[in-house]
């Protein structure tokens, strides 16, 4: 399978979506950036990868159930067949963001991504009929998700080839869903597109340099009176709180900014937001993130002062994280 194949199979029906003309400015040029990434000689995996995507038994799937915690995926297959398909899942190590079970196999990932889910699902505007961006959407577990909400169309962005190849793995075994994971970044979306109805950034804000420049750029794809809903590490605080880790933070070095819940508000506000809100706060414990059988490496109990859990193992306030809310102009 050359990455045309896969250009061309997957998502070609993006391309040419005749219901979505505010996006027709980034669809023009979609195969051209899709084309680039994909390129052999810029990814030095992705020919192990693509075989793992041509070696996928065709199974057509009897049942798929979006809204269950774990993405539920089957068809019936032998036990020698389900056998080869979870040798070739484990080839896409490590899996972060689920979980899934695909014809009997269970993938538990590193992330409980389902507890986030659940925790603001309640509090967006009703997906349905919506059309979704989601920012730093890793494998699409959330992407399918908000398929599953109603969504009339999901674009996720994540610049992580691994995460997008698990996502193409899963959508071949789900079938043709209106859900797409692109190998790109927010700065891949042309400036001033203003087209979605609801934009979610997720686990993001803390990994860029510049936040403010972040909210913008989130801002900048959503049509006038369209939803934002970011979720973000936070620190217990009052207005223009902020910490800024010298070095590492929870063993992450890309942390930059890390903000109380009013100083984030009042970002939100500095960037043009209406209505900016916190619906919820949760601490991020070993049951929503740590290591298992699909992701070997370290995780959160690894990254903890092991006298003091409150702490980092680096001696700043433990993960907290936050759900905010707000409306575009």
């Amino acid at each position: 399978m050359s990455h045309l194949d896969v250009i061309g199979t997957v998502y070609s029906g993006l391309f040419s979506r005749p219901s979505q003309p505010r996006l027709r400015p980034w669809l023009e040029r979609l195969p051209s950036q899709l084309n680039e990434v994909f390129d052999v000689a810029r990814n030095g995996n992705w020919p192990a990868w693509r075989s793992v995507l041509a070696d996928l038994p065709e199974i057509s799937a009897s049942e798929v159930d979006l809204n269950a915690d774990c993405i539920f995926i089957d068809g019936g297959c032998s036990e020698e067949v389900r056998t080869r398909i979870e040798q070739l899942l484990r080839r896409l190590h490590p899996w972060r963001k689920g979980p899934y079970t695909i014809h009997g196999i269970h993938i538990d990932t590193e992330w409980r991504s389902d507890l986030k889910w659940n925790r603001l699902k309640d509090h967006i505007q009703p997906l349905e009929g919506r059309t979704v961006l989601d920012v730093g959407c890793g494998n699409g577990y959330h992407a399918w998700r908000m398929v599953g909400g109603g969504a009339e169309l999901v674009i996720g962005i994540d610049p992580t080839l691994l995460s997008v190849v698990q996502f193409l793995t899963v959508r071949h075994f789900a079938g043709d869903f209106p859900v797409y994971v692109l190998p790109l970044g927010i700065e891949d979306v042309p400036q001033g597109l203003r087209a979605f109805d609801t934009v979610f950034s997720m686990g993001v804000l803390y990994h860029r340099r510049s936040p403010l420049d972040h909210l913008l750029e989130l801002k900048a794809c959503l049509r006038s009176g369209g939803e934002l809903v970011l979720e973000t590490l936070v620190i217990d605080g009052g207005a223009g709180q902020v910490l800024v880790p010298e070095d590492r933070y929870a063993q992450m070095r890309n942390v930059w900014f890390i903000p109380s819940c009013p100083t984030l508000l009042s970002w939100l506000k500095r960037c043009g937001y209406r209505n900016g809100r916190v619906v919820d706060i949760s601490k991020t414990t070993a049951a929503e993130q740590r290591s298992t059988d699909w992701m070997r490496f370290q995780s959160l109990p690894d990254f903890l002062d092991p006298v003091n859990p409150a702490l980092t193992i680096e001696g700043l306030p433990a993960p907290i994280r936050a759900v905010f809310i707000a409306e575009s102009p």
